[in-house]
């Protein structure tokens, strides 16, 4: 609308122009007694009328500038004002938790100082003390457990005879399936396949062949296919580790016993891997396949034929894999440390704080990533986005249960964390050893346990205090009681 106002006004000269010749035209055919207007008159009007259209156009130009800047700014209040709401709101959250802690301490050192009476000082309805088996019946269920412990101590499941044979003919099927079978006892498993892979004439070209139908034929499987897949790969990693150990302690180095014929047959395999692996991008597969991508990232580790990826794709796919407990030999395997500083930037970065505080100790950078103060920002961050969501729940209750089991669980990952890395002289535990004393007594679990306990007592008193109703003689009645 303004540009064609703009374009009309520039367009007034020419039209004044056709209007003066118009007139010059008519003035030549009219009689001589007729009144005349002349071209002056009539041109200082229009340029009158242009001259009011124009200051009304520029002084609505201003206006419109300022209501613009005016909405601008108000928009910039409001939002800042938004800000500082938010930012109150999060201080008082941390500050009611600092108050909850500091109540929960005071009662916990409160107790500590006055304790309830023993077990054995409790006196029955007659004033006698109540005789308290409890520890007769914790020795008696210790000495149990003791002698339960001894007995699978003294029979100790091994798998050293079945592994050999497995070995020794070179049955890479039969060995996969008997790995899958008892991958539930994977620690005498891992330190067996190691050596049982010594009797092997050949143990990498095994290891390989077991790797057969790993990603097998495209079909649709139900849950148990799909858990016995899950299975199969999870026990194919198991067997490259164990080759990847075997390897490193070597004493002739890995060189003999991965001939350049294994490792070209190791790449093939990779590359027959890779476009599963990143169906639909590298990104894809570092966040949804981390089973698939260990096992490559394991392939080319165990068969030294890390050089055939670029590191920054390896990064990409360490991020996959870094939950899992052995995540760091992994990357030391593949020749990744010197990367290590920007893959933990991108875990602090996606949230993974506890792995960071991992991957830091792992690799000696605490100098550059303290790790208390990432401990602190998980408790934190973990609270913030739990009261959030507790706020928009409409069922408080399950709401809080979820609250709270989400915390429970993220400080004993903080407390392991401080004393597996010996920082509690940094931070000290006793506030949340306190804070999840509080929590496991809400946990719904315990309180139904509790409920039981809390309502008997009640009912055995009141069959109790109904014997003196009956007719038996005043002096049996008392020695009843």
């Amino acid at each position: 609308m303004a540009d064609d106002l703009v374009m009309a006004l520039k367009s007034s000269s020419s039209l004044l122009e056709q209007l003066g010749k118009a007139l010059v035209e008519l003035e030549s055919h009219k009689s001589s007694a007729a009144v005349t207007v002349s071209f002056t008159e009539i041109s200082d009007h229009f340029r009158n009328l242009e001259e009011k259209m124009t200051t009304k156009y520029n002084e609505l130009e201003v206006k419109e500038k300022s209501f613009k800047q005016e909405l601008s700014d108000g928009l910039s209040l409001l939002a800042a004002k938004e800000a500082e709401v938010a930012a109150k709101e999060q201080d008082m959250f941390d500050r009611i938790q600092l108050l909850k802690d500091a109540a929960v301490a005071a009662i916990v050192q409160a107790r500590a100082n006055h304790p309830p009476p023993s077990a054995g000082d409790i006196l029955d309805v007659t004033g006698n003390k109540v005789n308290c088996s409890l520890d007769e019946t914790n020795a008696s269920l210790t000495g149990a457990t003791k002698g339960e412990s001894s007995v699978k101590t003294a029979g100790e499941v091994t798998f050293h005879q079945e592994l050999t044979q497995f070995c020794e003919q070179m049955d890479a099927k039969g060995l996969l399936t008997f790995v899958m079978k008892n991958r539930e006892n994977f620690t005498v498993l891992c330190e067996e396949l190691s050596n049982a892979l010594k009797s092997s004439i050949d143990p990498a070209r095994l290891i390989l062949d077991s790797l057969d139908g790993f990603y097998p034929p495209d079909k649709k499987y139900n849950k148990e296919d799909i858990a016995a897949l899950l299975g199969m790969r999870e026990s194919c990693v198991n067997l490259m580790k164990a080759l990847n150990a075997l390897l490193a302690k070597a004493d002739t180095g890995p060189g003999l016993l991965l001939s350049y014929e294994i490792k070209q047959q190791a790449k093939a395999i990779a590359n027959e891997w890779w476009p599963k692996l990143t169906h639909g991008g590298i990104n894809n597969a570092a966040s949804g396949k981390s089973l698939e991508a260990e096992a490559y990232l394991q392939l080319l580790a165990t068969f030294r034929i890390a050089s055939e990826l670029e590191e920054d794709e390896l990064c990409k796919l360490m991020l996959a894999v870094c939950e899992r407990r052995q995540a760091p030999e992994l990357c030391q395997s593949l020749g990744l440390a010197h990367k290590m500083p920007g893959v933990i930037e991108e875990m602090i970065s996606k949230g993974r704080l506890i792995t960071a505080v991992h991957f830091v100790h792992a690799f000696e950078l605490v100098e550059q990533f303290p790790t208390v103060p990432l401990l602190k920002n998980y408790l934190k961050d973990m609270r913030r986005k739990s009261q959030r969501k507790n706020v928009n729940s409409t069922n408080k209750d399950i709401a809080q249960d979820e609250v709270n089991a989400k915390e429970l669980t993220a400080l004993r990952a903080v407390i392991s964390c401080v004393q597996k890395y010996d920082l509690e002289a940094d931070y000290p535990l006793d506030t949340l050893h306190t804070r999840v004393s509080q929590l496991e007594r809400a946990n719904p679990d315990n309180r139904k346990t509790r409920e039981p306990t809390t309502t008997k007592p009640p009912q055995n008193q009141k069959k109790r205090y109904r014997e003196p109703t009956t007719t038996k003689p005043a002096h049996n009645q008392k020695s009843n009681i």
